[in-house]
């Protein structure tokens, strides 16, 4: 079987490492796919636009694709599902209609109060005036919500009516999470402590999956700006045997029954954000596909086949399935960059150097795949069946060196003398380039400290030609620094 993974996150790097280990499992597509992905055994990232359908779906039936699991939310919102179900593919995600559960927070909430779902009080606004009125009446804290997708972001708590005014001048006004701040929802602070409930859902049929709980704040703490989740944990204590069946019983099978008598019965990962304080139980959220980042330590924990669960899902036989977990803990820790969740620098992508306009040595430049590299000086796609490239009748040249193993030169970069220093693996006698202007722009070939192949920018090199050997060729830096204006088009 091949299975394709919607998605360019951990948890899609998480569900298909775990679709890979079934025996049965031939090979896992990524789309986008990462970093980490592009690492494991029997996965591969695949070159798609997720927003297409047709793109997705042509994929799928020119590779044969047995099963798609869709991670992010945006896909389920746009009905990515019910086109590729249009073309007998089968898919694990919920339809359109049902996804409005996470698509609008509007829609959520007034589905939560008509089938008496336990959640905080609230009031919906699509005009910064009628919101800013509305503060008058409310205690603090209180919290400001975007209505639409906002990648877990759109949560603003607020301590006072200042916070709350800035909130909703963001929202409105600053435009700070675009098309999804068009309405906000403004409600309730909960105390307690937070939990996540993740199932697997099959229009009345359910398997509740390992209870975990994620940390949203960016700081230790659980102080600063909510973000999409700054790590998680399996199990979650706080979730006793107890507050699992009033779970089940008050918040799961009653959103089930409603979404089916609403016309919109659903298939795929239903999570319920819950505040638990006490014995009391509380809906913050709904997310209709697997949480990120609790799905990391939730699949370290999953023994049995994720591929089978999501397949008796589909074939309405969840009511058989047998899931089986280790009872070990694990815990699953988030690296940001500095900055996040507002602006922060972006590393690995060659559009943001093209925006600096220049690259430095100092930057720590380092790209994940030399036709990234090239893109930086105009060349986005092509094969290249050498190391080097001549860039735009220019004498400078890209060079990779270490890029082809096979091939008959070697290099080696001493740092203390500035130099590269290449040859011939055989020793023989090679003309050297003579020359001056012969520049090579250098991005050495190296892993990173997580074992990724990486291009590291080292300079612009010239060759020695104070250095003679008839085997041996030398090449001097000369520049830390080049401009992309030169190259790039």
């Amino acid at each position: 079987m091949k299975i394709l993974v919607i998605g360019s996150g951990g948890r899609e790097h998480a569900l298909a490492w775990k679709c890979s280990t079934d025996s049965f499992v031939e090979k896992v597509y990524v789309a986008p796919g990462n970093a980490g992905t592009f690492l494991e055994e029997k996965i591969e990232n695949v070159s798609l636009d997720i927003t297409n359908n047709e793109d997705v779906s042509d994929f799928c039936i020119s590779n044969n694709i047995g099963l798609v699991i869709i991670g992010p939310e945006d896909p389920l919102v746009s009905g990515l599902v019910d086109f590729l179900e249009s073309k007998n593919i089968k898919v694990f995600g919920p339809r359109k209609g049902a996804a409005q559960l996470e698509g609008s927070k509007t829609f959520a909430k007034d589905f939560f109060i008509k089938y008496g779902i336990p959640t905080a009080n609230y009031k919906s606004f699509d005009n910064h005036h009628d919101a800013l009125k509305y503060l008058d009446k409310i205690d603090f804290p209180s919290v400001v919500k975007a209505d639409g997708l906002a990648s877990g972001k759109g949560v603003i708590i607020c301590n006072d009516r200042e916070a709350a005014e800035k909130a909703l001048e963001d929202i409105f006004e600053s435009n700070a999470f675009g098309d999804a701040g068009n309405r906000v929802v403004i409600e309730d602070f909960l105390n307690g402590e937070e939990a996540s409930f993740i199932a697997v859902v099959s229009d009345d049929q359910i398997i509740p999956l390992a209870t975990s709980q994620d940390h949203k704040a960016v700081g230790d703490g659980d102080v600063g700006l909510n973000t999409g989740g700054m790590g998680a944990y399996s199990p979650a204590p706080i979730v006793t045997d107890e507050i699992h069946n009033r779970v089940i019983d008050k918040v799961m099978l009653p959103t089930m029954n409603g979404l089916k008598a609403e016309g919109f019965p659903y298939l795929g990962f239903l999570y319920a954000g819950l505040m638990i304080d006490g014995d009391e139980i509380k809906v913050l959220e709904f997310n209709c596909r697997f949480g990120d980042p609790e799905t990391q330590p939730i699949m370290l924990r999953l023994e049995s086949s994720l591929t089978n669960l999501c397949l008796d899902a589909i074939n309405k036989k969840l009511d058989t399935h047998q899931i089986e977990w280790s009872s070990m803990h694990s815990c699953g820790v988030v690296l940001a960059s500095s900055g996040y969740p507002e602006d922060y620098e972006k590393k690995f992508h060659p559009e943001s150097y093209i925006e600096k306009e220049k690259i430095n040595v100092k930057d720590n430049v380092a790209l994940l795949n030399h036709r990234d590299v090239l893109c930086l000086f105009g060349y986005k796609k092509g094969h290249y069946q050498r190391a080097v490239w001549t860039i735009k009748n220019h004498n400078q040249m890209v060079w990779f060196p270490k890029l082809y193993p096979n091939s008959d030169w070697d290099n080696s970069f001493d740092e203390l003398s500035d130099s590269i220093l290449q040859f011939r693996k055989d020793l023989k006698p090679h003309p050297m380039p003579t020359a001056e202007d012969d520049d090579r722009i250098v991005f050495a070939h190296q892993k990173n400290i997580f074992g990724q192949t990486v291009y590291k920018f080292y300079g612009v090199f010239r060759p020695d030609l104070t250095r003679t050997d008839p085997v041996k060729h030398y090449f001097k830096r000369i520049k830390n620094c080049i401009d992309l204006n030169k190259y790039h088009r």
